[in-house]
Order: structure tokens, then C-alpha cells, then sequence
């Protein structure tokens, strides 16, 4: 079932979801609603146990016991199991045998951010499920994402030309850059135009840069430069200023978070909240500020031409801030 299908219908909730599909917001926002059909706010401390599939040991064993407990002055209990698509084959397979077997009355959502159209290993827990679980695909296509800026533009009070929308719906962009693009523009005041789209946003732009800034401060280095080596195949000479300014600008705002009392993150850049601040917390003030001077330095290299090799200087930036930031799992 389509993302904007299961809120529009509310189908039935019965032992196990699957939220699938590639979208992190949208998963998260089917999640939200999965919980608020389930729980009331005031339960869920008591009935609804969270865990984040590849940071919990034993997995399998932990959700089980939290599925197989009674529901306290509630009619049921929610078990969430959040990255299952980071999970490894042996905790796949014992969280699945906790899937097949949810007592009556209780449900466990799985969140397994694969493409159901794709045919991956491990087998997805969708596929796996078939009818039996509710399936909340989250993959972004161009219907979802004219929805998701009509919605998002409503919500931030602006306006846009209709060929703005057709241009962010027809795009390949993920809907985060999107909303990341709509609250940039519309601190404008006026409707936004496709001129102010080509000039400001970069969901009309290769997001690979942001992609691989966000990999290396979730400390996933040999993904970071798997996109990078990409966009240098692509582009030898230029790749770096945009990789670099990438990288600053997302160490500028772990920066920010981190700050004592905790920081606030400009309006265009709320939305990530949820993903950034425990990633401040956990490198704290001064590595996140090294982390944005080394990249200063490495942009500043960059554009005024001080080194030969682009390349050799993301990649050993790259392996710099992973093993002296501790961003390494």
C-alpha cells in the first residue's frame, strides 16, 4: 500500500506492519501515524516499546519479550524495531521469527527501508510478509511528491508557481531535500518562482554531495566515498567544492547542536533535527568543530587551487574525520 494510500483509507492494523519503500521522512511520518491510530499519547510510555534494530543486541530476543508482554491499561502493545535494513542475516532471521508469531491483540512494526519493486538480499521482510503484514510503501514517486509539496507549501504559508511543483515532482529528489528547498524559499515572502528553484534549491541540483556529507557524520565512511569517487568519475576537476561545502555546511550545524544549552538549527534545517542532535551529542562541541574547520580548509584548498589531486584531498579528509571525529561503528 502506497504512503499517501494508508492515510487516506486507514486500513486495518492488525499483529504486523512493514514500513518499507526508500524514504526516511515518509517512514517516519508513517510511523507517526501508525502510532497515533494504535495508542493514545498518554499510553504509549507504558505500551510502546522502541528499538533501534542494529544498536540492540539480541535483537530478536529483546522484541520478542517486549511483543509477547501484556498491554498495561491499553488494549494493546506496540513493539517498533526501527534500521532493520541495517541489520545483519542472523538478527534479520531471529527478529523474523518474532514476526511470524505476535500474540494476538499486540503489533510490531517493522521498519525495513528497502524498495518493494527491488529484489534484494536478504529478502525484505515485505516481501517476506506478504498479505499477511500491512505493507506502507514510502518510495517517492511523482504523484507523492506533488502531494508533498502542495502539503508542505500549505504548511509553511507560501505559494509557488504550478511549474515549480512540476519541476520538484517530476524530480529524483528525495522529499527531505525537498522540504529543505520549499522552507529556504519561502523565507522570501513572495511566491516562489522557477528562477528562485534554479538558483536556491538543490533538489533541482545532484543532492549526491549532501548524500555523501550526512554519510560521513553518521559514520559511514566507505559509503561517503563510494558517492564521492561517483561524482569525481563524473566530474575530475570539480567535484570536490561542492563535496567539501557539503561536508562544512553539515559540521556548521552538528556544530550548532552542540553548543552548550544545546543550540537551535536555522528554520530551512529543523526537519533533521531528529537525525543531527544525537549525533552532536554523541561527537560534542569540539570535534564537531574541528570537523567544520577541516572542511573550511579543505573547500578553501579547493577553489583557490593550493592542491593537484581534488580527489586524494576528499578521500583522506574523508578518512581524517572518521577516525579522529570517532564516527567509525
Amino acid at each position: 500500500m502506497k504512503f499517501y494510500d494508508f492515510l487516506d483509507k486507514s486500513p486495518k492494523i492488525d499483529g504486523l506492519v512493514v514500513i518499507e519503500g526508500e524514504d526516511p521522512i515518509l517512514a517516519q511520518r508513517a510511523l507517526d501515524a501508525v502510532l497515533d491510530r494504535l495508542l493514545p499519547e498518554d499510553m504509549r510510555a507504558l505500551n510502546c516499546d522502541v528499538f533501534d534494530g542494529p544498536e540492540s543486541e539480541s535483537i530478536g530476543r529483546a522484541a520478542g519479550d517486549a511483543v509477547n508482554a501484556m498491554p498495561f491499561l491499553a488494549d494493546r502493545r506496540v513493539v517498533v524495531v526501527r534500521n532493520c535494513q541495517r541489520l545483519r542475516a542472523q538478527p534479520r532471521r531471529d527478529l523474523w521469527a518474532v514476526a511470524e508469531s505476535v500474540p494476538d491483540g499486540n503489533t510490531l512494526v517493522l521498519e525495513d527501508l528497502f524498495s518493494p519493486a527491488k529484489k534484494t538480499k536478504p529478502e525484505p521482510y515485505g516481501q517476506l510478509a506478504g498479505r499477511r503484514a500491512l505493507r506502507i510503501d514510502t518510495t517517492p514517486n511523482a504523484d507523492v511528491r506533488e502531494r508533498f509539496v502542495r502539503e508542505t507549501l500549505e504548511a509553511l504559508g507560501a505559494k509557488a508557481q504550478p511549474r515549480v511543483i512540476t519541476i520538484l515532482a517530476e524530480s529524483d529528489a528525495d522529499v527531505g531535500s525537498i522540504r529543505n528547498d520549499l522552507e529556504k524559499l519561502a523565507l522570501l515572502g513572495r511566491t516562489i518562482t522557477v528562477a528562485d528553484l534554479e538558483r536556491e534549491s538543490l533538489s533541482v541540483e545532484d543532492p549526491k554531495a549532501w548524500q555523501y556529507a550526512a554519510a560521513v557524520v553518521e559514520g559511514r565512511p566507505d559509503e561517503a566515498l563510494a558517492i564521492a569517487f561517483e561524482l569525481f568519475a563524473n566530474d575530475p576537476r570539480g567535484a570536490a567544492v561542492p563535496l567539501a561545502s557539503a561536508l562544512a555546511g553539515e559540521f556548521a550545524l552538528l556544530w550548532e547542536l552542540a553548543r552548550p544549552g544545546g543550540g537551535a538549527l536555522p528554520p530551512r534545517h529543523r526537519w533533521r533535527e531528529r537525525t543531527l542532535r544525537p549525533i552532536a551529542r554523541r561527537i560534542g562541541e569540539r570535534r564537531a568543530r574541528y570537523g567544520y574547520e577541516s572542511a573550511v580548509r579543505g573547500f578553501e584548498a579547493v577553489v583557490t587551487g593550493r592542491i593537484d589531486d581534488p580527489r586524494s584531498m576528499i578521500e583522506l579528509l574523508t578518512a581524517d574525520l572518521a577516525s579522529r571525529l570517532a564516527l567509525l561503528r
